[in-house]
């Protein structure tokens, strides 16, 4: 597999397609033995017995089941968007798609990527369509600065009853976004995916494609670059 898997912003974004097949192994992945299964997480078993459902033709119950897959990936999956889109309407509507998505294209996953890999693949390629609609917009208008909404919601998400320490909070979470945005464009990737996503270097290299040492090394140097943006020792 190449490193092109649709979800680097630099220079261009290959799309992935959820109608593909089974996958081979990520690089970086270690080999199974054989005869010995990979142990499926649970996302991976409820998308799979989700998928049995749609074959047998029974929709109702598994809309209802995939009531479980959004409770488990909807917060980790709105971290997610925001980074890349640092608008909450935006991010939530980028959620809201990928899971659309995600449910309709069910039938054409495969255990070869456990779940939440597949499904974080189809979230970040549409993190990056609206990032593109709006940078064609934005040509048009003046904006960017996070809305009101936004900043009402990081207010209250913040339980700190001082308005000063409030204030600070705000002002450290701003100067630490625009510090990631100038991070390049792997850099950006994997440092998103490992603190906002959750995710393990394992898990990033099977997104990316990228080797699992590389993701190491691409989460370390964005690691030392942000401390120097921030004012730190680099």
């Amino acid at each position: 597999m190449n490193n092109d898997m649709g979800i680097f912003p630099e220079p261009a974004a290959v799309r992935v397609d959820p109608d593909a097949g089974s996958a081979p192994a990520p690089a970086g992945a270690r080999a199974r033995r054989p005869g010995v299964a990979a142990p499926l997480s649970e996302a991976s078993r409820v998308a799979i017995e989700i998928r049995a459902l749609i074959e047998r033709g029974e929709m109702d119950e598994a809309r209802q089941r995939f009531g479980e897959l959004v409770t488990l990936h909807q917060r980790r999956a709105s971290r997610i968007a925001y980074q890349y889109l640092r608008d909450s309407a935006d991010a939530d509507e980028a959620v809201q798609d990928a899971f659309v998505k995600v449910f309709l294209h069910l039938p054409s996953y495969r255990e070869a990527w456990p779940f939440e890999v597949w499904f974080t693949r189809i979230l970040i390629n549409g993190c990056l369509d609206r990032r593109k609609a709006r940078t064609r917009r934005d040509r048009w208008f003046v904006g960017g600065e996070p809305s009101s909404a936004d900043e009402a919601r990081l207010a209250a998400a913040d339980a700190t009853p001082d308005p000063e320490r409030r204030l600070l909070a705000r002002e450290r979470r701003a100067r630490l976004a625009a510090a990631i945005e100038r991070l390049d464009g792997r850099q950006r990737t994997v440092f998103t995916l490992c603190h906002y996503g959750d995710c393990t270097p394992r898990e990033v290299s099977a997104m990316t494609g990228l080797n699992e040492s590389t993701v190491r090394v691409h989460l370390f140097r964005a690691a030392r670059k942000l401390r120097g943006l921030l004012g730190g020792k680099p």
